[in-house]
């Protein structure tokens, strides 16, 4: 008998692999947590259905969403990770010796107890002693916080669920008021290559742009992901990602990536126009 997990895209629309085996299957307080052996993306995890990553390609994400904003600020010294309860965007963080403090906040334990279980490659990221780590909803973690980090990045599932209240305007407002004055706040904003998504994807990038100065949407190439072409958000309150990129420093630093370099981070902000598009319609 085969074993096969299908991820459903839309109605018309899934992608599939077969698996070796189920690892993990289990219900925390929050949602549905799987984890599978795959022939061919090694181990992934599954929550609530929905592909969250796979060990063949979330090298991508975790270096999209940390590197980019860290090459444009080399200063950074005081982080958030709201969301990342797999470790893969710590593991990112905790490379750079500049990095003083990182608070993680994670909504899920059982996210974190899972990864650590299963995911070694992702939950390394766990072992440092810089991070400080918070089992409570980001949305109330961050209210009251006044000018604390240098960048916040929001690693957080769709916006269903747990993951609803981190994409509101009240939150990013809330994170606008915890950054500095040289902050940046970086989030992941799905896909907009399917109809049904673009409508998320627009709400949220229209919010960072009413309340951040510098607002830029960019993109790689996550072939799991639906579509394969996936969107972040980069804000700021001066920092521009392309103006502003110490390339030269960055590459200095020595750090060995598989996904992300120089070039990559000014392709990455410049978008195809179906993406433009979407953020232009009124």
């Amino acid at each position: 008998m085969e074993l096969w997990f299908t991820e459903m895209h839309n109605e018309f629309s899934k992608f599939s692999f077969k698996v070796k085996k189920q690892l993990c299957s289990l219900k925390s307080p929050f949602q549905q947590i799987d984890v599978l052996d795959t022939y061919e993306y090694g181990k992934v995890l599954v929550i609530d259905g929905f592909l969250m990553l796979t060990e063949k390609d979330e090298f991508v994400y975790h270096e999209m969403i940390v590197h980019v904003p860290m090459a444009v600020n080399l200063n950074i010294k005081n982080v958030l990770v709201v969301g990342a309860g797999d470790g893969g965007t710590l593991r990112e963080l905790i490379r750079y010796k500049t990095i003083e403090n990182i608070d993680f906040v994670e909504i899920d334990e059982r996210v974190v107890e899972v990864s650590k279980k299963y995911l070694p490659f992702v939950s390394k990221g766990f072992d440092d002693d810089r991070i400080n780590s918070f089992f409570e909803d980001g949305v109330e973690f961050i209210k009251g916080k006044e000018s604390v980090y240098d960048l916040i990045i929001i690693d957080s599932t769709d916006p269903i669920g747990p993951g609803e209240g981190l994409f509101t305007k009240e939150f990013y407002s809330n994170c606008y008021r915890a950054l500095t004055d040289d902050g940046i706040l970086v989030n992941q904003c799905e896909s907009a290559y399917f109809e049904q998504d673009r409508r998320e994807f627009k709400r949220a990038i229209e919010k960072l742009q009413d309340i951040y100065p510098v607002a830029r949407v960019y993109q790689a190439n996550i072939p799991t992901y639906p579509s394969g072409h996936w969107l972040f958000g980069f804000a700021s309150k001066k920092y521009d990602p392309l103006r502003d990129q110490e390339a030269y420093q960055w590459k200095k630093l020595g750090l060995e990536t598989r996904y992300y370099n120089e070039k990559v981070h000014q392709g990455a902000f410049y978008l195809p126009n179906y993406i433009l598009e979407i953020m232009n319609k009124d």
